[in-house]
């Protein structure tokens, strides 16, 4: 039986989670970070990265970048056969609240156009859509959906 979400844990990232999240990376996305993408998050002082661990299998992992007063989401990402457990809405919440607790006071992202789970799960936290990227996925020339949060203080 599965951990329900309040038993997964979040931890900072660390050097030796990257080869479980670069396989999570390439089962979920059609142009995934490479594993030196995921190494310069480890040193990056304005970043915030988190990994979600079931024991201390990598089941999860999310991030995202301080630019002055705004949090902007990199990434998060779901093992494929552990989503809709709850594990995204627990990383996007603690990555607000860290970007809360470093002086953000607004997010912004931007996501699949066609990823509706997500666009879901991040207008639930209250981003609204924004803008469109035209073709700004280059593995298929999908759209981004620009979302932004404009009031993390609440």
């Amino acid at each position: 039986m599965r951990a329900m979400a309040r038993t997964i844990k979040l931890a900072p990232l660390r050097e030796d989670h990257i080869k479980a999240i670069v396989e999570i990376e390439r089962q979920s996305h059609g142009c995934p970070w490479s594993d030196q993408s995921f190494r310069n998050e480890l040193g990056h002082r304005h970043a915030c990265f988190r990994v979600a661990l079931d024991g201390a299998e990598v089941v999860g992992y999310g991030g995202l970048w301080l630019i002055v007063d705004e949090a902007h989401v990199t990434t998060v990402t779901v093992k494929p056969d552990r989503r809709r457990e709850g594990i995204g809405r627990r990383l996007v919440e603690t990555l607000l609240d860290e970007a809360r607790q470093r002086g953000a006071v607004c997010a912004t992202l931007e996501v699949r156009a066609g990823n509706e789970a997500a666009i879901g799960l991040y207008e639930s936290f209250g981003f609204v859509r924004s803008g469109v990227r035209k073709g700004y996925y280059p593995d298929n020339q999908e759209d981004a959906l620009v979302m932004w949060l404009h009031d993390l203080r609440t």
